[in-house]
């Protein structure tokens, strides 16, 4: 009897000594790390720390300054950006899921072409079908369609192999490649933000497939309900007071923990050092004001004394500067937070009114279909200022189409919008692909997008999927920001810590609205 083992379950990766730098400045050194077969490792931290790099020496896409990685096992990645092109031209969902179901698709040819190869009886051809067998076996292939077909639904992907990727939007690009990614069943997965742009359906589809995945996971995510479903260890890449990564067993509560002990040790340390440095200051200060003016004795005293005393003085003052030439200041202080300029918009000011604005879907002629599902259903609102609006919804109902019809880029098709009182709106798009200079990491742009809406100072702020891209603290910096500004703030979004945190905001859910025909706030 022959016994067949999964591989994924003898899979794994493992990084040595590894030094990552971009730009001249160095992000990570002396990072040893191992993935396992059943461990899912969570990668975090802000912005521009390496998250990203990261995944990419892990995948061998990028070259290590120092270090080595050694993978054992096929490698299936889900980076944060997908380009529509290759050498050849416009992709196609069909060339991209192609190219991602690879392994299963050849297996299951080469089991064809074997299979009708035993016809010449052969002994090689004995073999070469066992083989096929056992590679098709080993990788599950008989179910990858099936597997694709379901995670295409699940997620909300278009399945038109036809369609090229330059014409769908970046978040439906994005799902097509991870319906792929998870269909074909690497044994090893290095998946960069992949919650953007999915719906409670496809986050629970994606959940479920990395509680499932027999090999080895690391993951790139601001999602806490994803990480707290699944992370088995934290790599938090966030500065620390000796500079090295923080590795966390145990899962994101344990890390949550730790981090919090980790942090408040690094304050108190920078604190008792600041103020060590100052206690020094004033010190030399002092001695310095004494040998100008306080060593010299009362009037009438010999110039023996005077004499006697200088030197001494003097020993001070240099004792006292060289301990604070020596007392070097080598604790950072914290990074700068995320804000939210203040604007100046009154509370109950009315900014804005959408009466019965509706958004026809086009038909297969280009032209407005009334009849068909529309993008938008009618919908009703006022904004004031100091107003919140969550709006919820799966992917399609319209949540991006009302706030493009709020900010006035998108004309509804009945219904009107009046922007009242010359009230300032800006709108943040789900990606930064038309406004923001591709420089950085998708994460970087996200914050300078924020960064420069925030200081236009808008009266009415369109936010949508604001929180993709950015790391955890990044999203509590905004969440809180968010909770302070006077303006009038709209938020779309499917992330599950803005839908936790902002439950007590008034909800438009789109979903609902769609069956009623009409929602008025």
């Amino acid at each position: 009897m022959t016994l067949r083992t999964d591989p994924r379950t003898a899979s794994h990766l493992r990084a040595r000594d590894l030094r990552l730098s971009r730009g001249g400045r160095v992000l990570l050194a002396e990072l040893d790390l191992t993935l396992a077969p059943g461990g899912v490792l969570a990668v975090v931290g802000e912005n521009g720390r390496g998250k990203t790099t990261l995944l990419e020496a892990l995948a061998g896409a990028l070259e290590p300054d120092a270090g080595t990685v050694e993978r054992h096992g096929s490698i299936g990645v889900v980076h944060q950006e997908l380009a529509t092109h290759d050498q050849r031209g416009p992709r196609t969902v069909g060339a991209l899921l192609d190219a991602l179901l690879a392994r299963p698709l050849s297996a299951l040819h080469e089991h064809d072409a074997a299979a009708e190869a035993l016809a010449d009886g052969t002994v090689a051809s004995a073999r070469r079908y066992d083989a096929a067998l056992a590679r098709v076996v080993a990788l599950d292939a008989w179910e990858a369609p099936r597997r694709l077909e379901a995670a295409l639904e699940e997620v909300g992907a278009v399945t038109d192999r036809e369609r090229p990727l330059r014409s769908l939007s970046v978040g439906q690009r994005y799902r097509v490649r991870l319906a792929g990614v998870i269909a074909a069943r690497d044994e090893i997965l290095l998946l960069d933000e992949p919650t953007n742009h999915l719906d409670a359906r496809g986050l629970a589809h994606l959940t479920r497939a990395l509680r499932e995945h027999p090999g080895a996971v690391a993951l790139v995510s601001h999602d806490r309900a994803l990480l707290e479903d699944v992370a088995t260890t934290v790599l938090d890449l966030d500065p620390t007071e000796d500079g090295r990564p923080l590795l966390v067993g145990g899962g994101l509560e344990e890390w949550e923990r730790t981090r919090r002990r980790a942090r408040a040790a690094w304050e108190d340390a920078y604190r008792a050092q600041q103020e060590e440095h100052q206690r020094l200051q004033q010190e030399a200060a002092a001695a310095r004001s004494r040998l100008t003016t306080g060593w010299r004795p009362d009037k009438g005293t010999g110039r023996h004394q005077r004499q006697s005393r200088a030197p001494g003085t003097v020993r001070a003052l240099n004792d006292r500067l060289t301990r604070l030439e020596e007392h070097r200041l080598d604790v950072p202080p914290p990074p700068p937070r995320l804000t939210l300029p203040d604007s100046s918009t009154a509370a109950g000011t009315p900014l804005l009114r959408a009466d019965a604005v509706r958004v026809d879907r086009d038909g297969p002629d280009g032209v407005p279909d009334p009849a068909a599902p529309p993008r938008l259903p009618g919908t009703t609102l006022r904004l004031e200022g100091g107003n919140r609006l969550l709006v919820v919804g799966s992917n399609g109902a319209g949540k991006t189409t009302l706030l493009r019809v709020l900010a006035g880029e998108l004309p509804p098709s009945s219904g009107a919008v009046r922007v009242l009182g010359r009230a300032r709106l800006s709108l943040l798009a789900q990606e930064d692909e038309q406004t923001e200079p591709r420089r950085g990491s998708p994460g970087e742009r996200r914050r300078r997008s924020l960064s420069r809406l925030f200081a236009e100072r808008p009266d009415v702020l369109l936010l949508d999927e604001p929180t993709n891209h950015l790391g955890i603290s990044g999203v509590d910096d905004l969440l809180d920001a968010l909770e302070r500004t006077p303006s009038a703030v709209v938020v779309a979004s499917h992330d599950r810590t803005v839908l936790r945190r902002l439950a007590h905001w008034p909800r438009l859910d789109l979903d609902v609205a769609g069956r009623a025909g009409v929602d008025t706030l």
